[in-house]
């Protein structure tokens, strides 16, 4: 049984940092890119960042330079690093898993993902 469980959301101020981390369990998962997407409330649900199995990344425009994620396959975990947040960035932040055939591969949409977990609130206040 394939589980995602993130953890690290809260309330931060206007240019604060925080660091998402999502633990895998029940896959192989140095085989598996990784996703972070985010819905925001009256939103759908939108990616934010990818790495690959080769730890190659891929960020949305909106995130660029302020996000970073990474991925430890000793522990089957994947972190998003996130900085000098913004009210816009508040949503459910999910992780999500797939097995990649292409090891450069970074899928971006939600249907290319297989495995997710249950999200972890982020609220930027000003």
């Amino acid at each position: 049984q394939v589980q995602l469980v993130e953890s690290g959301g809260g309330l931060v101020q206007v240019g604060g940092s925080l660091r998402l981390s999502c633990v895998a369990s029940g896959l192989i998962f140095r085989r598996d890119a990784l996703g972070w997407f985010r819905q925001a409330p009256g939103k759908e649900r939108e990616f934010v960042a990818g790495i690959s199995r080769i730890s190659s990344t891929y960020y949305t425009d909106a995130v660029k330079a302020r996000f970073t994620i990474s991925r430890d396959n000793a522990k089957n975990t994947v972190y998003l690093q996130m900085n000098t947040l913004k009210p816009e960035d508040t949503a459910i932040y999910y992780c999500a898993a797939v097995y990649t055939i292409s090891a450069a591969t970074i899928p971006t949409t939600q249907g290319r993902y297989d495995y997710w977990g249950q999200g972890t609130q982020v609220i930027v206040s000003s």
